[in-house]
């Protein structure tokens, strides 16, 4: 009996110690599971922005963008102009310099790249513009009269065989606030090029080329990467733009900066599959994509949003090829792109003299339209201009398009000298070029002061700097150097008799 009852005591002693381990198994499971799915949810988390989160009041799409025009500003809050007021104040007085209001004779009709035909009804021509879907674009009732016209339309309307816009143009605020603001109802990606390119339709039928974001804004080109190797960047295609509407040239289509949603603005309207099948969420959860191109678009060279949000540049469209023919151009010097091997420029101290007896090079005002370009890409550092566009309407007798600017503003520690090669071989600039030039070395129109000012207009410019101050330097250092090769050139034009220097294209606009 006793056995019987010590028996039963240490069976009831057995389950109460197995009830209670498996107990304790249990509360240790769930702890476990608990903590592992905290650590779980904190590494996958998006890492947060290193930027300044992008102002309300600069995405807002009623937001009412500072005026472009002659480098006034409308009025905005006083802590983010104050600081800019000398160097706004150097934008509005170098715009209103008689330099900037060139005599030109007035513009004909074959002047103009497109015209509007007088006796097409107004009922074939608003079908002409009807997309093929309708979805999302607004209904057109466009008729001869220019204020019926959409923005773009009347950019287009404005070209003529001596620039893209006029100087002042009071077209070119609604032609900022509609790459800046305006929806986007389609995109699609560019096929040509190295890298990623996009073309956004708005809802007024204007399109914009999209240029995205992949490197900080105060990132170096590595110097062992060669020119032909380096990433495009969205903020040298703004600064480039600027930069020719400082110049005086008007030869840089408008370029805005924009902060797009990757997927509301692009992945959820694409109609392009092929650019659709390449996004995905990367790691920390940001959203990526990285489209169809020759060399960089693939997983390693994607690129994200944070999580969603994408900083890029939004140029606008010219003409289509099918209403307004453009040539293209092999530039006389075309770097050699490859590694070893130099281009005949590079060996021949003469080489212009061979250049100037070949056309278009031996009339007109091409050389010295192509010396305006070499300016432009030496002060902003870029040496991968291969080739440049015309309108092919315009024959010879017309100004080059500066396009495909993005690979400009990569170092600014270090200038290249190998990009000025062609004004140093050929010593001819132009004499409006020349004085402008000399007029932005002065301390009341510094070069980099009037562009500071000038890119705070841009609503990027309220996230960082578009231009880092040592890239704003090194304007100034390069526009010296443009004046000392000029300088050159005129001395040994003196001591040797050779042919002029300064062609004299103020005279020649007054008989044109």
């Amino acid at each position: 009996m006793l056995k019987e009852r010590m028996m039963w005591r240490m069976r009831r002693r057995s389950k109460t110690i197995c009830l209670s381990l498996a107990l304790i198994s249990i509360f240790l499971q769930l702890l476990l599971a608990f903590v592992s799915l905290s650590l779980y949810h904190q590494s996958c988390a998006p890492l947060p922005a290193t930027r300044t989160p992008f102002p309300t009041h600069l995405a807002n799409k009623s937001y009412d963008f500072t005026a472009m025009d002659g480098g006034r500003i409308a009025p905005v809050k006083a802590a983010l102009v104050e600081p800019l007021a000398p160097s706004l104040a150097k934008l509005e007085a170098l715009f209103d310099h008689p330099l900037y209001y060139a005599p030109m004779s007035s513009i004909h009709d074959d002047d103009l790249l497109l015209t509007v035909k007088p006796n097409l009804g107004s009922e074939r021509s608003s079908q002409m513009w009807v997309s093929e879907s309708q979805e999302g674009y607004d209904s057109v009732h466009w008729n001869r009269t220019n204020g019926s016209h959409p923005p773009w339309l009347r950019f287009h309307l404005a070209i003529s065989r001596w620039q893209l816009y006029p100087h002042p143009d009071p077209n070119m605020d609604s032609v900022i606030q509609q790459l800046a603001t305006h929806r986007i109802v389609s995109v699609v990606q560019k096929t040509a090029g190295t890298q990623l390119k996009l073309v956004m339709s708005f809802q007024n039928y204007g399109q914009a080329m999209f240029k995205p974001m992949k490197q900080e804004r105060d990132d170096e080109t590595n110097y062992n990467l060669y020119y032909f190797s380096d990433f495009e960047r969205h903020n040298a295609e703004i600064g480039a733009f600027h930069l020719d509407r400082i110049l005086g040239y008007r030869r840089v289509p408008p370029v805005v900066g924009r902060q797009v949603d990757v997927v509301k603005e692009i992945k959820d309207i694409t109609t392009d599959h092929k650019l659709a099948r390449t996004f995905f969420n990367s790691p920390v959860g940001n959203v990526c994509f990285y489209g169809r191109c020759s060399y960089y678009c693939s997983t390693e060279h994607a690129v994200c949003g944070r999580p969603t949000d994408l900083e890029a540049s939004l140029a606008l469209m010219l003409p289509d090829q099918s209403l307004a023919t453009r040539r293209s151009w092999r530039s006389p010097w075309r770097r050699s792109y490859s590694r070893s091997k130099l281009a005949r420029w590079e060996t021949e101290p003469d080489y212009c003299e061979t250049i100037k007896k070949t056309a278009p090079y031996d009339k007109g005002t091409r050389l010295v339209d192509f010396i305006d370009m070499v300016i432009l890409d030496f002060l902003m550092s870029n040496m991968d201009r291969h080739h440049y566009e015309t309108f092919e309407k315009f024959g010879n007798n017309t100004f080059l398009l500066h396009l495909d600017n993005g690979r400009a503003f990569g170092r600014h520690s270090k200038d290249e000298p190998s990009i000025l090669v062609p004004l140093e071989q050929c010593c001819r600039i132009r004499r409006s070029t020349w004085l402008r030039l000399r007029l932005l070395s002065l301390p009341q129109y510094r070069l980099s002061d009037v562009m500071r000012a000038s890119l705070f207009h841009d609503p990027l410019q309220g996230v960082a700097p578009l231009l880092t101050e040592p890239h704003l330097d090194a304007l100034d250092r390069r526009l010296k150097t443009v004046l000392n090769a000029v300088s050159r050139c005129v001395e040994k034009q003196t001591e040797g008799g050779g042919e002029k220097v300064i062609y004299d294209d103020i005279g020649q606009q007054k008989d044109m």
